[in-house]
């Protein structure tokens, strides 16, 4: 149940989603499997002359190359954003790893970031930066920042940032006496 159409004063639902999505991660996942694909070329069409070594490090090579790319960036494909009474749970690609459950115990505050980068974190996918904190960036745009109670923040993007704060806030603002929202 998606959160859009809510005003500010209307009760949030039992489950608030949210998700965003990077298309130009599915070119990267594209040459991952080129580069399979050649592997297996080499493999199977192979007529090398310098031996049988050179052969098998350049197919050993290409598939690994190209299961690193593949795997790598259908696991940043789009990212799911899920807050429930209890926490608030970040899920990653289609298998849903990495994963990140935070309990809204844990949660000092959320704040709706207008502007998150790959260009600020270092790129694309799940980030750490000591001055920071930790994010999961699949695209440039508006974005959620939770502070923790440890001192330490989250940063996710997700479409429609400012209702999943609105409902982080309220419950914040419901569930646990003495927040700071």
């Amino acid at each position: 149940m998606r959160d859009h159409l809510h005003g500010k004063d209307t009760p949030h639902p039992d489950v608030w989603t949210g998700r965003a999505t990077n298309r130009v991660q599915w070119l990267l996942a594209l040459v991952g499997a080129a580069c399979m694909a050649l592997g297996i070329e080499l493999a199977v069409e192979s007529a090398w002359t310098s031996g049988i070594a050179a052969l098998a490090m350049s197919v050993v090579g290409c598939i690994a190359a190209g299961l690193l790319v593949l795997f790598g960036t259908l696991a940043f494909v789009h990212v799911d954003l899920k807050l429930d009474k209890e926490c608030v749970e970040v899920r990653c690609g289609h298998i849903g790893v990495p994963r990140r459950r935070i309990p809204l115990t844990h949660v000092a505050g959320a704040e709706f970031d207008p502007c998150v980068t790959p260009r600020h974190w270092g790129g694309w996918g799940y980030r750490w930066r000591p001055e920071k904190g930790t994010a999961v960036v699949v695209r440039r745009g508006e974005g959620v920042v939770l502070r923790l109670w440890d001192g330490h923040t989250f940063t996710i993007t997700v479409d429609n940032a400012e209702a999943a704060v609105r409902a982080i806030r309220a419950r914040l603002g419901a569930g646990t006496p003495g927040t700071a929202v």
